[in-house]
């Protein structure tokens, strides 16, 4: 059984390249692997967060984890699920989060 996320030899994560107009491998590649690991561990416990909540235990910025669940989805990074629900009052605009894990049998 092997999970989405896949592991060199040196039990290092490796993640496929990014995409964007702006975006450099050399510059950002690190820095976004490490959000998108980040996000990732947290999220696949399967609880439902909002963003703000999502940003306290990472330290990540909204926009970015916005993002992130986003690329989360795209198979080349894992085809995980990602659920979208309004939390409380759908006026307020509140939305929380759950990741569902897609493993590989």
């Amino acid at each position: 059984m092997t999970t989405t996320i896949q592991y060199d030899l040196f039990n290092q994560p490796v993640i496929p390249d990014f995409e964007g107009a702006d975006y450099q491998s050399t510059f950002d590649k690190v820095r976004l692997t490490g959000q998108l690991l980040r996000i990732f561990n947290l999220m696949k416990d399967g609880n439902w967060r909002s963003l703000d909540e999502i940003s306290n235990l990472t330290g990540d910025p909204h926009a970015s984890i916005s993002a992130q669940l986003r690329n989360l989805r795209k198979h080349r990074f894992g085809g995980h699920e990602v659920l979208r629900q309004p939390r409380g009052n759908r006026f307020h605009g509140l939305f929380e989060y759950k990741l569902i894990e897609n493993k590989l049998s």
